[in-house]
């Protein structure tokens, strides 16, 4: 969690040189930033966006033995914590996405840096174990395969961080609706504005019989809440102009910090930091991944399509997230309207070769653009396809290419060239041949841009919430 404040206080207040940057250097602890199928990008950290995935770890080794037993203590951790943040090439703008530690995705293949020892992939594993096989580098690499991004670095920290930091600031206000008393945790909070530091600080955090509905993604918004209190506190303290303040805690931090090799130096340090002093903390906005009950586990959840593709989409492109649009799902069409009789996972094969000329694909319009059917036609008949029929349809919110069975791989490689999500190529009995359903999600171009979910984003570092306690 201190990790976050790194990238809003530490990566912005190491402005120093000499002894300061010698200490704050030797001060950190550094890994891979891959586990053996990713490596770093050739972007620049002065001038292109940047991702940095910031992760805290459970371990109970150390200064955390309090905590836990000796067996918690061995190899990495699970990460608690994973926030990927995300600064645009403008520095106008933050995203910082939060992961929930029981998602159930593919994790790939992993080797540990120190054991050497090989991981198989897995088509599902609980994200938050990534890192205990074979360290964080591993779980970037699981991040990176999910979003389709090539996150630039890491950062990781402890329970020890966060009380640490929290002192070292004097505190971070937060709220909640009515008293919290929670023996598991250790959290005491009056009901309204309390001032959380140290063991309370990390209380709050950890809470998960504290605060909302007793599940991680309750203590996801806590985590979101905390973050976005301390850099209005950062900010409006003076934090940034206060050379003693801002040394002290990028001492604190940086003793707490595990980080890749790239940012394990004064030059890294410097440029990013420059980059974020300015930052309007209205468009800083906190996020967290769609998700949905998982499909063989109530207590797990999984990736929520079409939402996420949206997000991770906005994400790849560099969007604005702080003024989301939603859409919802379609239904494919006859010449009047019709809906499919069979639902079932995207198809993910590559397709096999097939002659264009004599597959059956029909365009139907439910943009609410007139000529937009014709618009797709064109395109595929300039791709080869010549068994092609368009007319309007009921409106959709959002567009899918159907398939009746034996059509899959045509309906794939439509799909692919017009850049839709997996998740929006589905079979139907409805229809025979293949079905491009044109929705108001994709009104001009040839290029399909996933919307944004509604109400993706939960809050801005400026706005201050209350969260509620467990129970209200």
């Amino acid at each position: 969690m201190t990790a976050a404040v790194a990238a809003f206080v530490l990566l912005g207040v190491i402005v120093f040189a000499g002894y300061w940057v010698l200490r704050l250097q030797s001060n950190l602890k550094q890994a891979p930033l891959s586990a053996g199928s990713a490596t770093a990008d050739a972007s620049s950290d002065a001038n292109d966006r940047l991702q940095i995935l910031i992760m805290g770890s459970d371990t109970r080794d150390g200064a955390n033995k309090e905590y836990g037993s000796q067996a918690d203590s061995a190899g990495y951790g699970n990460s608690d914590v994973m926030i990927l943040m995300d600064i645009s090439a403008d520095n106008r703008q933050i995203s910082m996405t939060s992961f929930p530690r029981d998602l159930m995705v593919p994790i790939p293949a992993c080797t540990d840096p120190k054991t050497k020892q090989t991981y198989p992939p897995q088509s599902a594993g609980q994200l938050n174990s990534a890192m205990s096989e074979a360290g964080p580098g591993c779980l970037l690499d699981t991040i990176n395969k999910i979003t389709g991004l090539t996150v630039d670095h890491f950062l990781l920290a402890d329970f020890n961080a966060v009380k640490e930091l929290s002192n070292t600031i004097g505190g971070v206000q937060v709220c909640v609706n009515a008293a919290v008393d929670d023996p598991a945790s250790g959290l005491k909070l009056n009901a309204g504005t309390n001032t959380v530091q140290g063991e309370q600080a990390l209380a709050f955090l950890r809470s998960r019989h504290g605060v909302g509905d007793g599940s991680d993604l309750s203590r996801i918004k806590s985590q979101q809440a905390f973050l976005a209190s301390l850099a209005r506190k950062v900010k409006s303290d003076g934090t940034l102009t206060d050379v003693p303040k801002m040394l002290s805690i990028a001492d604190t931090i940086t003793r707490n910090l595990t980080v890749d090799s790239g940012l394990a130096n004064p030059k890294s340090l410097l440029t990013i930091g420059s980059r974020l002093k300015d930052v309007d903390l209205s468009k800083v906005a906190f996020v967290t991944v769609p998700w949905e009950p998982y499909v063989n586990d109530p207590n797990r959840v999984q990736i929520k399509e079409p939402d996420a593709e949206g997000l991770f989409q906005a994400m790849r492109e560099g969007r604005d997230l702080t003024a989301p649009k939603g859409t919802a799902p379609s239904s494919p069409s006859d010449s009047a309207s019709a809906a499919p009789t069979e639902t079932g996972a995207a198809p993910t094969s590559a397709p096999p070769a097939y002659n264009k000329t004599i597959q059956p694909v029909s365009v139907a319009n439910g943009s609410g653009v007139q000529g937009r059917a014709q618009e797709i036609l064109g395109y595929l008949k300039a791709d080869g396809f010549a068994q092609l029929q368009t007319f309007a349809a009921a409106p959709s919110a959002t567009t899918v290419v159907y398939y009746s069975t034996g059509f899959e791989d045509v309906a794939t490689d439509i799909a692919a060239r017009f850049g839709l999500p997996a998740a929006q190529v589905q079979p139907s009995t409805a229809i025979r041949g293949v079905q491009f359903y044109v929705g108001s999600d994709f009104t001009a171009g040839e290029k399909y841009s996933a919307p944004v979910p509604e109400n993706v984003v939960a809050q801005t570092a400026a706005d201050a919430t209350c969260q509620a306690a467990f129970g209200h």
